[in-house]
This record gives C-alpha cells, sequence and structure tokens, in this order.
C-alpha cells in the first residue's frame, strides 16, 4: 500500500474529523419531492414517478440520496401549503416543490398561487430545510395577461428567497403527443425519463450545496 493512502487510513481510524468528504455517502441526504399528480406519477407504476427514477439517475452517478414521494394527484399550490408539515417531515434536507399545474389548469388567481409558494418556501427556509422550485408555465387559453402573471411566480420566488429554480418541469415533454399519456398532460415513463434527464443538472448542484452546507 502506498504510504500516503496508509497514512490517511490510520488518521481516519485514528481520528474520524479527517475522514474524507465522501464517508458522508453512508448518511444519504434526505429530499422530498412536494408536488402534484406529475410528480406523483399518475397512470405509472411507483417506480416509474418522477422521485423513483430521480433517485435511480443519481444512484447511477454515486449520489445517495433517501427520497420521499409526497406527490399527490389534484393537489394545488395551496392544498400543498396545507399539508406541509406532515407531507415534510422532520430531519428532511431538502425539498424539490413541484405545484402550481393544477393551479394553472383551473385558472386560479396567480396571486393566491404566488401567496401560497411564498408560504410554503418560508415556512421550510424557517426549518432550515433547502428548497428547490420547479416551474409551471400557464396554458395559453387564459390570455396573456394571466400568462404573465402566472409564469412569472416561480423566478420571482426563487430571486427573492435565493433558491434555485428548474424553470420548467415539463421541458422538452410538453405537447408532445408521445411523451404523454392519454390524456396529453402526464408524462408516460419515457416523458418521465427526459424530465430526469433535464433536470439532473440543477438537482445535483442542489444536493451539492447541501452536501457542503453539512461540512
Amino acid at each position: 500500500m502506498h504510504i500516503a493512502v496508509l497514512m490517511l487510513a490510520l488518521m481516519t481510524v485514528a481520528n474520524p474529523a479527517w475522514a474524507p468528504a465522501w464517508a458522508e455517502a453512508a448518511n444519504p441526504i434526505k429530499l422530498v419531492v412536494l408536488g402534484d399528480s406529475l410528480s406523483a406519477g399518475l397512470g405509472l407504476p411507483a417506480q416509474q414517478a418522477f422521485p423513483a427514477k430521480l433517485q435511480k439517475a443519481l444512484q447511477d452517478k454515486g449520489i445517495e440520496v433517501d427520497m420521499t414521494n409526497a406527490g399527490v394527484s389534484g393537489d394545488t399550490s395551496s392544498g400543498g401549503r396545507d399539508r406541509l408539515d406532515w407531507s415534510v417531515p422532520d430531519g428532511t434536507d431538502g425539498v424539490i416543490i413541484e405545484l402550481g399545474a393544477n393551479d394553472a389548469l383551473r385558472g386560479i388567481d396567480p396571486d393566491l398561487t404566488r401567496t401560497a409558494l411564498t408560504e410554503i418556501v418560508q415556512r421550510l427556509k424557517a426549518r432550515k430545510i433547502a428548497v428547490m422550485l420547479c416551474g409551471m408555465l400557464a396554458p395559453p387559453n387564459y390570455g396573456a395577461d394571466y400568462a404573465a402573471r402566472f409564469n412569472s411566480i416561480y423566478p420571482d420566488l426563487a430571486k427573492k428567497f435565493g433558491v434555485p429554480l428548474y424553470p420548467f418541469f415539463l421541458e422538452g415533454v410538453a405537447a408532445d403527443a408521445k411523451l404523454n399519456q392519454a390524456d396529453g398532460i402526464h408524462p408516460t415513463a419515457a416523458g418521465v425519463d427526459i424530465i430526469v434527464r433535464n433536470i439532473l443538472p440543477t438537482v445535483e448542484a442542489f444536493i451539492g450545496t447541501i452536501a457542503g452546507q453539512r461540512r
């Protein structure tokens, strides 16, 4: 064994403080995906849902996480806020927020959506839990004014609270019939694969920030 490697091994045993950063792999980062049917995996087996596939993609890159799917089909941003405390247990390191699609589909006043998402971020930050926002875009049928008010929510909140933003959760999948189920809204397993591939760099950076704060 090379002398430097032997010395590092002896120092690590003698003093855990010398353990390299990768030793933290034994204590995986705990993430919760707080969302609606898009993350819950409506119409798909549990292992094909976004949180499960994201966890697998991270594991394939050597990143160990404890991922919880807290997606509830039909949930609005207000619904996510109202169940926040029991959906995000103590000990959670980070939350990926995927909410707002149902708000837009139902034409809910963007001010209500903004207020709900603001309260979610504030309450999580007060608990010292890291936050990542997944943006959503309004459908065109409500007009340009509604779209402008709704679409600005996510970048505004990301800037206000200094949290990472993935601009559009359905990037590369929305409106593609081949990548959505018969309802034209919910991704197929292949669609989820694309979402995971596209969002992975943002999630990796998010996890890296959490890991850095642990040291």
